[in-house]
Order: structure tokens, then sequence, then C-alpha cells
């Protein structure tokens, strides 16, 4: 059968968009969805020129130097080195406050700590919580950051043998000590959620009240273990040099913790994403991340392991069950039944065939100079609009 496109998570109902007046447009959607202004300053809710568009020889041409409708456009991007984006005067949010913002990729944290404090950088982000001392006890710089709206998680690939038991995965989720790794590494600067939902679920009652991770529990996970006959099976760990803060090291102490209850989890380490995801060999476990651009597990939970995720997709997990619900998440104008149906798919998800774990938030952090004056948001994105130039 055809695979859906991916924008199909983002716009699942949209039947078309009508264009009624130089300023106004009508949305026209399949089906009834209460998540529709969620959806509007979402993903995929972008304004592109049509005209750039329809002249760009392929999408990749387009996408190096996009016309949107931002305070900056893209004056040079340099794949895996640089980007390097110049002031919109005429942008309809006032004019920007920077001539020119460049953004240089550098893998090494050390080197980015080393090029904030020499001058070479005005930021360095992405900073590890054992390399912030080093910038704040330094003259003229500050760090900014915290927890964001998004979750790391460990992703299960049911095509093993041995991890198509949920027993076997019900071991990992309770021989995961997750405090332990957030206290660790990221010296408690962020937490463990009650699961994959976020406090901006609590505006519209979708926030379920009491439901946690499972816990850790030893004991428990060897004895599924038991149950499920598990004899030692090697199960691959696709790991990913850093991609996300922390992530190696995290890696190495799940490893570690799961060896303590009898798994046999083996880290092969991965150069990119098409390597992790790559269907030859068999695949086990690996890193992933969940974020929620509006408050509604739509976004978040149906988005990444609902029947049109990524996570169905690519074979790794599927339950019927879980996509009932997920369907009435999507289609549904019954609060309580999108609630409950929430409740259950987090049940399955997360207990009974487990598809993943959710490790702790996601944080980030930014060392700068500190006469600068920006703030950090609790995402990933760093917001240079005038709005946020001088906000301090």
């Amino acid at each position: 059968s055809l695979i859906p496109a991916t924008s199909r998570r983002l716009w699942p109902g949209l039947a078309g968009v009508e264009v009624v007046d130089k300023y106004t447009v009508r949305f026209h959607n399949a089906t009834p969805d209460v998540t529709l202004e969620g959806r509007l300053y979402g993903g995929g809710s972008q304004i592109a020129n049509r005209r750039s568009w329809d002249e760009a020889a392929t999408y990749e041409d387009w996408a190096r130097k996009p016309v949107t409708t931002g305070p900056y456009m893209v004056e040079e991007y340099k794949r895996d080195v640089s980007l390097t984006l110049v002031a919109f005067d005429e942008y309809w949010g006032g004019r920007p406050p920077l001539e020119r913002i460049t953004f240089v990729k550098v893998p090494e944290v050390a080197s980015r700590v080393n090029g904030l404090l020499s001058g070479e950088y005005d930021f360095a982000t992405d900073l590890p919580p054992d390399q912030l001392p080093t910038i704040q006890n330094t003259p003229g710089f500050t760090v900014q950051g915290s927890p964001i709206t998004n979750m790391r998680l460990t992703v299960f690939c049911t095509q093993h043998p041995s991890l198509a038991n949920p027993l076997v995965r019900r071991a990992i989720t309770h021989a995961t000590d997750r405090k332990t790794i957030v206290d660790s590494l990221w010296a408690g600067l962020t937490k463990v959620p009650e699961g994959l939902q976020f406090p901006s679920f609590k505006a519209s009652d979708m926030y379920i009240e009491g439901w946690n991770v499972p816990e850790f529990n030893p004991e428990l996970a060897r004895d599924l273990l038991k149950q499920a006959n598990y004899q030692g099976e090697a199960i691959p760990y696709r790991l990913l040099n850093n991609y996300y803060t922390n992530q190696t090291s995290s890696g190495q102490i799940l490893t570690e913790m799961w060896k303590q209850v009898g798994l046999n989890v083996q880290i092969e380490m991965k150069e990119n994403w098409d390597q992790v995801h790559t269907a030859e060999g068999l695949k086990g476990v690996y890193d992933w991340s969940c974020g929620a651009s509006f408050g509604d597990p739509a976004v978040s939970i149906v988005n990444n392991f609902g029947p049109n995720g990524e996570d169905q997709q690519k074979g790794n997990w599927v339950n019927e069950e879980s996509n009932q619900m997920a369907q009435i998440l999507l289609t549904s104008t019954d609060r309580a039944a999108r609630k409950k149906a929430f409740a259950r798919m987090l049940e399955i998800c997360e207990r009974e065939d487990p598809a993943y774990q959710v490790l702790h938030q996601n944080a980030t952090f930014v060392g700068m100079k500190a006469d600068l004056p920006w703030k950090a948001a609790p995402a990933f994105a760093m917001d240079f609009r005038a709005e946020n130039w001088g906000a301090l």
C-alpha cells in the first residue's frame, strides 16, 4: 500500500486551501479537527512564495534559499559548515535588529566553548551541564537555558526476535534509572516527565494526572526477562555520537544499567540517521526525541507513534488498538473521549506493548557574551526578532 506523505502528520485531514482574497484563505478539512488552530502555528503552516517555489528546479534548490515571511533571508548555505542569514528590512513584524547572523557547525563541545571564550563566537549552543561553570566563572560571559518542550526517548524495533516479546521491552523500561541519568549527566537541570505528555496539554484538559514513567525496578525487570525466556541474545543499539547533547554518555550508562538485569545490548556507533534507520541488518533500539508544537497529544504521540507516524512507517512497531485511539484523537470533537483515548494510548505505548520509553525532558543551554540583549526560549530555535533583542 502507498505510504502517506510526511506532511499528512501535520495536516491529517486537510482537503485544500482556498484563496478568498489577498489577505484571506479558507481551509477545507475532510474531518472534524479540534486542533486546527494549533496546527496553524505549528510546523507545516509556514507561508512560502509561490513564484520562488515554481522557479526552483528541485526541492533541494528551493530549500537552500527559501522565500518565506521571516525577518531574515538566506545569504549563503554551506552544507555541514555554515548558514548565513541577512536582515529582510521589509519584514512585516518590523525591521530586524541584526544585519547578519552566521550559524557555524562546530561538533566538538570544547571547540565551541573555546571559540566563545576567545571571542570567535558570540554564542555557543547545545552545551552539556559540565561545561557551564567554565563559562559562568569567566567574566563577561553568561549561560542561559532550561528544559524545553521536547523529550528524549528510547525507541524499540520489534522486528528483533527478542524485542518482538513485549516482556523484554517492559524489562528495559524497568531497568532504566532515569533519575540517575538526570542527576549525573544533567546536574539535575532537567527532569523526568510524567510519560510522553507536556504541561501545555493542561490548557486543553488533555493532561493525564497520575500517569508516570515505569518505575525503576531491577528485580521486576529480571522477572520479566525470565518470563520471556530471554537467553542473552544480543540487541543492537544504533547510537549517534552526540547528535543529542550527552547522547553518547547516556547510551553507555543505559547499556550498563540494562546489563545489570541480564540484558545484552550492544552499542553500534553510526555516523548519520540513514545508518540508524536502514533496514539492512538487525535493528534493536535507538534514540529519538519528541516535541509538541502546540498543546495536544495529536501532535506528539500520534505524529510519532500513530498509524502515519515515522515509527510505524519504518516498520518498528504496530498496535491496532493504539491506532484506533489515535484516530479518535485526530477526528473526534468529544473532549472527554479524546482524553480517554490518549490515556489508553499511553497505557499501550508505555506499559502493555511498549513502542518507546521516555528518558527525560530535553534541555538546551547556551553560553554567550553577557552584554548581548538576547533571551533564550524553552526551545531549540534561537529567536533573533526585534522583540527578543533587548528583552532582558
